[in-house]
């Protein structure tokens, strides 16, 4: 599985999400960090929005995950990712 994180440094909610992820036991995955501040197509689209996980589907194309809730425990986000593999085949 391939994620992307769009973020941007000195990102609170960013950093936290990060950690969860580095946490993350049960679930195999490939993490891509996108820096929003780095591309302005990024910037327009994340602003307001980051974290913004995604996943790259079997067309590879993007999809967003569901929001993380940022006080949720690293288990929440291992059944999420578990969930998304589902979204692979859209």
């Amino acid at each position: 599985m391939k994620l992307i994180l769009y973020s941007k440094q000195g990102c609170c909610l960013c950093e936290g999400l990060l950690a969860k992820l580095e946490q993350v036991k049960n679930v195999e995955f490939e993490l891509e960090i996108r820096d929003i501040t780095t591309n302005s197509e990024w910037r327009d689209r994340y602003e307001y929005e980051i974290p913004v996980l995604c996943l790259i589907n079997d067309q590879q194309q993007e999809q967003e995950l569901p929001r993380f809730p940022p006080r949720s425990p690293v288990n929440k986000l291992e059944e999420l990712l578990e969930r998304s593999k589902t979204f692979k085949a859209g």
